[in-house]
């Protein structure tokens, strides 16, 4: 059975009271950990709308997008603290057709994830931070994930986060899966740690089973284009991918992003990644 146009709108809000548990999640020790209860799931929804509400402090995810075909979340303010365990602020998988637009994310995870199996996914006047970035994936993680495709992010501001726009893969793969057709256009870094990554040696907190770097997930045709700010470490770009199975179809056309800091300079950090670049200044540039 399916929700049809499910709607949730006002100014109310959700608040998961997560300070009381936040202390005992484990997920940061334990692979297998217990995973917290999230605020608000939608499971199995046609058309559902999501506007106006204030979603705080949550145990886990704030709010979840699973098995879901149309979505709309607009106009929400997700908060926690940034040093709040898994406290995503939207997360989805498995579902098609979802538009994320004029909502604010400060959380201790990421802003928005977007996990296996999501197509057709459009965002756009989102800030974020702090938080982990807008991220696709993490990916690999389970066998038989299906692939990301049609994903795009535009107009987004990312402010005192750790990460900008990221693609994440684990080293340690259990099936094959392709991330593909993804754009980041007119995004603005503010103090921003890492600006532009895609990690395909991703393994958090080094709990993962290290079997060599992802060369089971396929990344290609993806493109950033007029992304500008400031970093607060020297790494503006960071495309680090696998040897086996190497980033193809890699656009990257007017990127100004400079280091603030005085003790290093501007610098793009790439491997194994096919990158055609156009209007991107020298320190932003990958040599590899």
């Amino acid at each position: 059975m399916r929700v049809k146009k499910l709607t949730i709108t006002g100014k109310g809000t959700l608040d998961g009271q997560g300070k009381a548990v936040w202390g005992k999640n484990s997920c940061a020790k334990n692979y297998n950990c217990k995973i917290l209860p999230n605020s608000l799931v939608l499971d199995f929804c046609d058309d559902a709308l999501i506007e106006g509400i204030t979603i705080l402090n949550s145990k886990f995810f704030h709010l979840n997008i699973y098995e879901c075909h149309g979505v709309t979340v607009k106009d929400v303010h997700v908060t926690a603290p940034g040093d709040s365990p898994n406290t995503d602020g939207i997360h989805m998988g498995d579902s098609s057709k979802v538009t994320i637009i004029d909502t604010k994310i400060a959380v201790g995870d990421d802003c928005i994830s977007i996990g296996p199996g999501s197509t057709d996914v459009n965002i756009s006047g989102v800030t974020c931070g702090p938080g982990h970035g807008i991220s696709v994936g993490s990916l690999g993680r389970y066998k038989d994930e299906k692939d990301v495709t049609d994903i795009h992010v535009k107009n987004c501001l990312f402010k005192g986060s750790t990460n900008g726009v990221r693609i994440k893969s684990y080293e340690d793969a259990k099936s094959p899966l392709t991330a593909s057709k993804i754009s980041y256009e007119n995004i603005e870094m503010d103090d921003v740690g890492y600006p532009i990554i895609i990690d395909q040696k991703y393994c958090p907190n080094k709990i993962c089973t290290s079997k060599g770097d992802s060369a089971r997930v396929t990344v290609k045709d993806v493109t950033f284009k007029n992304i500008t700010g400031t970093c607060n470490l020297p790494e503006s770009v960071s495309l680090l991918c696998s040897d086996k199975k190497p980033c193809e179809g890699l656009s990257m056309d007017d990127i100004k992003i400079e280091y603030t800091g005085k003790n290093n300079k501007t610098m793009a950090v790439c491997t194994n990644a096919k990158v055609t670049a156009k209007g991107v200044d020298k320190a932003n540039t990958c040599s590899a």
